[in-house]
């Protein structure tokens, strides 16, 4: 095999022949189907996300593959991360360089990955999961669902019955487009964020104009847009979505605190899924599995991998050393310490531009991981 080259150009540099290319990829190969591995979402995410590029890989001068990303600091991660819930290499089937291949072309200090879809040796096994839509379409899921896991629903029935007779008939609405509708997720998002003291990822400004980009985008069935949940004139939940073909990814969810008991964002979902159904969409991705509702929605997953790719050297063997230091403390503190601080630096490295900001958001990361294992380690010795 000819030996695998990489040249690094912006994404407004791409030709329509390289687009074209792109485009005969994703339809040669299935497990490419989400929307964030479509053109459009490169083209836009690439006008807004700072420093991102597209890889484009060749072998004996044929172009084999591309891979979007954005660089922050010495570290590359996948374009629009940390928002970018599949990524990997726009390759035909049995095409695609490897991730070590790709990492070591590259030339990364560290290549940060949260669901990579592509062959790979390295990382850990995520599963994201997914509604699919028999021929009996969303009717024939409910009934389904309904049957198996009947006290969930018909609690949901309740909740629906509850809020409508607190607030008022429920209304539902989709593919809805209004900035100031996304202003108010995006607020409820930032409450939620400090709520809990994860990083609040639209702090840094360029998050939330890549989302209001993607809301103006109209794409050859490419787009998002929002549904929203109504009970009588108040507004309870929204929820932004991408879609492509028949694809249908859910986001970012919100929906009133207060309303908690009654589940307005499940119950947002589910009309969703009904109207969004009409329209064609056969596949509804809930993302990464581990919400206790989404094992009573959905039928089926993905295993995508999770993996931090390090250049050999001091840097690699003294995560290491820590990690192994901690689990001598107990059990396997070291192991979760670093898959938390990992994950919530991940985010922060990938929204933040400036050392000075990745530096404060690391702190606070590392001080909420250690507060977490230490309250769990309580419990368990209580």
């Amino acid at each position: 095999m000819a030996p695998l080259k990489v040249e690094i150009v912006a994404v407004e540099a791409l030709g329509e022949a390289e687009w074209s290319e792109w485009r005969a990829i994703l339809a040669a190969n299935p497990a490419l189907a989400s929307p964030y591995f479509r053109p459009e979402f490169a083209r836009i995410a690439g006008g807004v996300s700072p420093r991102a590029s597209v890889a484009v890989f060749s072998r004996g001068g044929r172009t084999v593959g591309f891979f979007p990303h954005q660089r922050r600091g010495g570290a590359v991660q996948p374009l629009a991360a940390p928002m970018n819930d599949y990524h990997g290499v726009i390759a035909r089937p049995g095409l695609a360089p490897s991730l070590e291949e790709v990492a070591e072309a590259l030339g990364a200090a560290r290549l940060n990955l949260t669901a990579w879809v592509g062959p790979t040796a390295l990382g850990e096994d995520r599963r994201t999961v997914q509604v699919e839509l028999g021929d009996e379409g969303y009717d024939g899921w409910y009934a389904g669902r309904r049957a198996t896991h009947g006290k969930f629903f018909k609690d949901k029935e309740r909740a629906r019955r509850s809020m409508e007779g607190e607030l008022g008939p429920l209304r539902v609405e989709r593919d809805l487009r209004d900035p100031a509708l996304l202003d108010w997720l995006i607020d409820l998002k930032r409450d939620q964020y400090r709520r809990t003291g994860r990083h609040d990822i639209f702090a840094c400004g360029w998050t939330a104009d890549l989302l209001h980009a993607l809301l103006r985008a109209e794409g050859d069935g490419f787009g998002a847009s929002m549904a929203a949940l109504w009970a009588g004139d108040r507004l309870t939940a929204v929820e932004y979505s991408l879609h492509a073909g028949d694809q249908y990814h859910f986001w970012f969810p919100g929906y009133e605190p207060s309303l908690s008991r009654c589940s307005p964002g499940i119950l947002l979902s589910m009309e969703t899924m009904r109207l969004a159904a009409e329209h064609g969409y056969r596949t509804f991705d809930f993302g990464f599995e581990g919400e206790h509702y989404k094992k009573y929605f959905c039928n089926g997953f993905k295993v995508v991998r999770e993996a931090v790719v390090l250049k050999p050297g001091l840097g690699a063997a003294v995560s290491q050393a820590a990690v192994g230091a901690l689990n001598l403390a107990g059990g396997d503190r070291g192991d979760r310490l670093r898959t938390s601080v990992r994950r919530r630096w991940a985010a922060i490295e990938a929204c933040e531009t400036t050392p000075g900001a990745r530096m404060k958001g690391a702190m606070q990361a590392a001080g909420a991981a250690l507060a977490k294992v230490k309250t769990s380690t309580n419990r368990v010795s209580a």
